[in-house]
């Protein structure tokens, strides 16, 4: 009969993959922790003898025995509010967010949260294949009378896989309407500046766009006022009345 600890110690969940990472650890803790004897039949002298052995106990000492036993205990992160587990390397989760900002090059806040959000959803999804390897393996291992016992976890996975793939194609989306409203404002502001800068030079007047509220540089308005000429010189060429007038000659001013 199960005692009320081993009932606390095994979590239910609805989630067939927590549920077998679970019976793992449970397993795992079971085959590792003999069953307690009553301390009353325990000799004294023993008692102080196991207590002793127990502060030499430090758990798994080689990589590949922590890395089974923190995964015992884990569930598979696919809907943590943390992207990356324990298990999985801090400094390739970094290398990996950068090449998404490298790609996606954000300006704004908004525009920096979807580029997360999306390679997040692409560390989850990168897991799925390596959850699906464990859990073959442990099929495998184990006295499992079929691999059908297998097809709830391996579905759930599906589901989180398809989830994840709606969520990551959803992001790309909305990030990519937003740089492209961004860049069409960013240009027609573009023209604008470089449009007042020709009315200004043919007047001979100086012109600076910080003057204006623009943000881009002189450098900028000046390299589009040049593309605005070549692609439209018919509109863009100089006019008369867009001419400097001339400086007042001596007479006129006496």
């Amino acid at each position: 009969m199960a005692t009320a600890a081993q009932t606390q110690a095994t979590p239910t969940t609805t989630d067939p993959i927590e549920n077998w990472l679970a019976q793992r650890a449970a397993t795992n803790r079971a085959s590792a922790t003999p069953t307690p004897t009553p301390q009353s039949l325990i000799p004294e002298p023993r008692t102080r003898a196991n207590r002793a052995n127990a502060k030499h106990s430090t758990g798994p000492r080689t990589e590949p025995g922590k890395q089974r036993s923190s995964l015992n205990a884990l569930r598979h992160g696919l809907t943590a509010q943390a992207a990356v587990l324990p298990t999985e390397d801090p400094e390739a989760y970094q290398r990996h967010i950068q090449q998404f900002l490298d790609e996606y090059q954000p300006a704004t806040p908004t525009e920096t949260q979807l580029v997360h959000e999306i390679a997040n959803t692409a560390w989850r999804l990168n897991r799925i294949p390596f959850l699906e390897a464990e859990l073959l393996s442990a099929g495998l291992l184990s006295d499992a009378p079929s691999p059908q016992t297998l097809i709830p976890q391996l579905a759930t996975l599906g589901l989180h896989g398809s989830r994840l793939s709606r969520q990551f194609q959803k992001a790309i989306e909305q990030l990519r309407d937003i740089q492209e409203e961004r860049r069409r404002l960013e240009r027609r502001q573009l023209t604008e500046a470089a449009e007042l800068f020709l009315r200004h030079q043919r007047k001979g007047l100086p012109w600076e766009p910080l003057d204006h509220g623009f943000v881009f540089s002189k450098e900028q308005v000046e390299r589009h006022a040049r593309k605005l000429m070549l692609q439209n010189p018919a509109f863009y060429a100089p006019h008369p009345r867009f001419q400097a007038d001339p400086p007042p000659t001596r007479a006129a001013v006496s």
